[in-house]
């Protein structure tokens, strides 16, 4: 892996981990935005709406 798509790959992977961390609504919002935005088309090809999804879904499960 060359040294820019580490990059785009750490970018991609701290989003996530924000997300994991955070309860706060408008951050959530926030974060998805950047998963739906074309900078993120740009640094991967994970379908956005699936990783929501599946983070959403992981959130739900963690939250009693």
């Amino acid at each position: 892996m060359n040294p820019y798509e580490e990059l785009a790959s750490a970018i991609v992977l701290q989003a996530v981990k924000d997300y994991r961390l955070h309860d706060d609504e408008k951050e959530l919002a926030s974060i998805e935005r950047f998963f739906r935005s074309g900078w993120f088309s740009v640094l991967t090809s994970i379908a956005p709406e699936m990783l929501i999804a599946k983070l959403r879904k992981e959130k739900a499960c963690y939250e009693y």
